[in-house]
């Protein structure tokens, strides 16, 4: 029996992430150059794997080509280093299991960095090497650009009969980055020659089992699927992965129903994973029918002003206020958004926040938004500013562009890392902490710049800063928050809880803080969307208890938004009596779930005032 022989009978388990692990065991060099210098911790890794039920495993030659090694000054060592990652994996798999050559995607967000050519040229190298030391197969992973591997593949065909996996990787749901659908690209793949196709790296299970849902089963190739372990977080200058080997289990199910017959795992994924998955799989047979979904839709276009008003941390200790995060459009045409921004500007929000390409997303400029809704609709933007696009130069020159226009609410963050987003190649900055930033911008407040220069004027920005309550203790979340009010933060805006028993101990923990709180609510709109939050988003947690909730109206769209509004509405009961600020944050631009939230909150605010007057 080969591996397509197995295919075509039973779900088959692959390996997870190689790089992840030697990682986290401190190695921070190039991963390959470890088939020379550690060949016994990649052993390990290849029989940990084989151990959690990985039935294919993978040598460790993911960036093993001339063009990557050569930043390491390695270029000349491709052959040994291939040569010595079989070697390695074969002695692990010992028969036990099928080796895959492994060639990984050299073009990411600039295509013009790589001619077809060097790619050609590159690839052949590493090709002949793999295939003179008789793999089992070929794995082509990560590939971004369907230009690139369309052309590898052909040339992979050409050389050998063996089974040849060929992986894209999205940057969003169900299409390339060339706009290709997912669905397209499968054809073409398959047509080309590929034995097994399919997606690896970038998205978590929630997505890229999304966008498996537009593909019908190929006609003679096999599907696969290895997704991430989770979108990371960035804490303390390295990538970490959270999600927990339960929600593999649960997921890989879903993978079957839409035809996955090789499952594995890419960044993040650990021998625990895999274990789960192959648990979760075990004697399951492979579906051999599918519904698919249509593919999505999209929207269109158009647009359309306000006056200064005291600084909303004045105005939040004085009475209720509620601001409302509307996320600024991934596409061009706001008609949809000034829609919701004028909505909500008729239920008398005091400020409308707006993202600055949140989870890394490109969007329509914040500021450009902001400008609009100011001078259009009267509304009060407030511009949420990261340090992950802007180098120190940028930062400084957007602030004194809002200052130019007259938009003195901000909120100061680190921003998700690239990785996450629609880019994973592009540069995260970082120039600047939160606190740098924040610091920087009462620097402005004050007249000077970064530098100590003069600026000519003082600006007068009113600073917001972010707040995670959404951690394991409590207590050193509050201690960052006293360092951002050291550094000049005027209030906070937290990130959405969605258990009143968390925002009662957040109101304990932070009752001693002058600086007033804004507290996020978010509504939940599906059971999968409150899966996904929970279990792929960072900072973000939900009780069992909400998820329970939301799961019990899965299919039905309209009762799982009203259940996320009555969930919202007692998450908001909760925090009103303890906090003046609620934070309404905006799900996907249904807008009309945060105003209904806001009309809510005022007739509670009304309901209370008349109370006193009563009882005067």
């Amino acid at each position: 029996m080969g591996l397509l022989e197995d295919l075509k009978e039973r779900i088959v388990i692959a390996d997870g992430a190689m790089g992840t692990l030697l990682y986290s065991h401190g190695a921070d060099r190039c991963f390959e150059e470890l088939n020379l210098s550690k060949p016994d911790d990649i052993i390990h890794i290849h029989e940990a794997y084989m151990a959690a039920g990985a039935e294919v495993i993978q040598t460790n030659t993911y960036g093993a080509n001339y063009i990557k090694l050569a930043r390491y000054g390695l270029e000349d060592e491709v052959k040994t280093i291939n040569r010595a990652a079989v070697k390695l994996a074969k002695q692990a798999a010992a028969n036990h299991a099928y080796v895959l050559g492994t060639i990984g995607g050299l073009r990411s967000i600039n295509k013009s960095s790589l001619t077809i050519e060097e790619i050609k040229r590159t690839f052949r190298e590493q090709l002949y090497v793999l295939l003179h030391e008789d793999i089992d197969g070929l794995l082509l992973e990560t590939y971004y650009d369907l230009e690139e591997l369309k052309t590898v593949l052909t040339i992979a065909r050409k050389e050998t009969d063996k089974p040849i996996i060929a992986h894209v990787t999205l940057h969003d749901v169900g299409v390339l980055q060339d706009g290709t659908p997912l669905a397209d690209a499968i054809v073409q793949l398959e047509q080309l020659g590929a034995d097994v196709v399919g997606l690896n790296c970038h998205l978590g299970p929630y997505h890229m089992i999304r966008s498996l849902e537009e593909v019908p089963l190929p006609t003679t190739a096999f599907l696969s699927a290895y997704p991430n372990a989770s979108l990371p977080d960035y804490r303390d200058g390295r990538l970490v992965y959270e999600t927990n080997a339960a929600y593999f289990e649960e997921t890989a199910l879903s993978f079957r129903e839409q035809g996955v017959r090789l499952i594995g795992g890419c960044c993040g994924t650990t021998p625990k994973h895999i274990e789960a998955i192959a648990r979760a799989l075990k004697d399951r047979t492979p579906i051999h029918e599918k519904t698919v979904k249509p593919r999505r839709t999209v929207v269109s276009i158009q647009e359309v002003e306000q006056e200064n008003e005291p600084p909303l941390q004045e105005i939040v200790r004085k009475r209720h206020s509620v601001i409302v995060e509307l996320d600024p459009p991934k596409k061009l045409g706001i008609t949809k958004f000034l829609e919701g921004a004028k909505a909500l500007k008729e239920v008398n929000i005091d400020a409308l926040t707006l993202a600055d390409n949140s989870l890394a997303t490109p969007r329509i400029s914040n500021m450009a938004l902001g400008t609009i809704v100011k001078q259009q609709l009267g509304v009060r933007p407030l511009i949420h500013i990261t340090c992950r696009d802007r180098n120190l130069i940028g930062l400084q020159s957007h602030l004194m562009g809002l200052h130019t226009l007259g938009i003195t609410d901000v909120l100061a963050v680190t921003g998700d890392p690239s990785k996450i987003g629609d880019f994973p190649g592009a540069t995260s900055v970082y120039d600047l902490s939160s606190f740098d930033l924040i610091q920087l911008i009462r620097q402005f407040n004050e007249g000077l710049s970064y530098s100590g220069k003069p600026l000519g004027q003082k600006t007068n920005f009113s600073i917001a800063a972010a707040f995670n309550p959404n951690v394991r203790h409590l207590d050193k979340a509050v201690e960052r928050l006293e360092k951002k009010i050291r550094c000049g933060a005027d209030y906070f805006i937290s990130q959405p809880l969605y258990s009143e028993q968390q925002i009662e101990e957040v109101y304990e923990a932070t009752k001693h803080l002058e600086a007033p709180i804004y507290i996020g609510i978010m509504p939940l709109t599906s059971a999968r969307n409150a899966d996904f939050l929970h279990h792929e988003v960072p900072g973000i947690t939900l009780s069992e208890k909400i998820r329970s909730r939301m799961a019990s109206c899965a299919n039905n769209p309209i009762q799982s938004a009203r259940e996320g509004i009555a969930i919202a509405k007692s998450l908001i009961d909760a925090a009103f009596d303890l906090f003046n600020g609620i934070y309404l944050i905006t799900p996907f631009l249904r807008y009309e779930m945060t105003v209904e939230l806001a009309h809510y909150i005022h007739e509670k605010e009304q309901a209370a005032q008349e109370r006193e007057v009563l009882h005067g």
